[in-house]
């Protein structure tokens, strides 16, 4: 039986590679996006299974309408993965209370409600939250509203582990450096700084990190839960 999957964030990046291995699964996944309707479309178009979505995530009636259309369409919910976040990096004495806010909106309170939305349609199943080191131990001063959003979400996968089970597995993700589009345009010398911290000594690539999500969803992970997997590399 086809499980239904909801991805957020899900248009590009590691929400896309995440979105793409379930449905190479041939899972019904909803490829949520805000922004990015072009990417969404066409990542959609190469599986039969896939559905674009358009939700803000800071916006709670737009997400009980997210949830409302799946429940119309699907009548139930299996697996929910929290991808969806921003960052917003600048100096400490810059960042505004708007930016900050506006990280937390999306990173953590949108995670949140689309947990509190979608747990009523699903009986059984998983929850992810893809976190960060950066909400564990690797401090970046320009990010600290991005890393304070990594570190709340894992407080909520621990909060929300405690309030689903039995019947909901709720478990985070915290990878490290990804190849991704938000880290196209880091400084070489940064980033070569950066690997030379990664025991790998390399950023990770998307589908690596899709596929500990991936797993975490599955029979093989049945008794992991209210747990934090990190994934970086050996990030020191």
């Amino acid at each position: 039986m086809n499980r239904v999957v909801l991805v957020t964030g899900a248009s590009r990046g590691l929400g896309a590679s995440i979105a793409k291995l379930f449905l190479e699964n041939k899972d019904i996944v909803y490829v949520n996006y805000n922004h990015s309707k072009m990417e969404a479309e066409n990542l959609c178009k190469n599986y039969e299974l896939a559905i674009p979505l358009k939700c803000d995530v800071t916006r709670e009636e737009e997400i009980k309408e997210m949830i409302a259309k799946i429940k119309e369409e699907q009548g139930h919910l299996d697996i929910i993965i929290n991808n969806a976040g921003i960052a917003k990096d600048s100096l400490v004495e810059d960042k505004t209370k708007e930016t900050f806010m506006s990280v937390l909106k999306t990173n953590l309170v949108g995670s949140f409600l689309v947990c509190k939305y979608g747990k009523k349609i699903m009986d059984k199943g998983c929850i992810i939250n893809i976190s960060s080191t950066n909400g564990i131990d690797t401090y970046y001063p320009y990010s600290l509203d991005y890393d304070a959003s990594k570190a709340g979400l894992i407080s909520l996968t621990h909060n929300l582990a405690v309030e689903y089970a039995p019947r909901i597995r709720v478990n985070a993700v915290a990878p490290g450096w990804i190849n991704t589009s938000m880290n196209k345009e880091l400084d070489g010398e940064f980033k070569k700084e950066e690997c030379d911290k990664i025991l790998l000594n390399r950023f990770a690539e998307p589908n690596e990190i899709a596929k500990v999500v991936f797993f975490l969803c599955s029979d093989d992970a049945s008794y992991i839960n209210g747990t934090v997997i990190r994934v970086d590399g050996g990030l020191k």
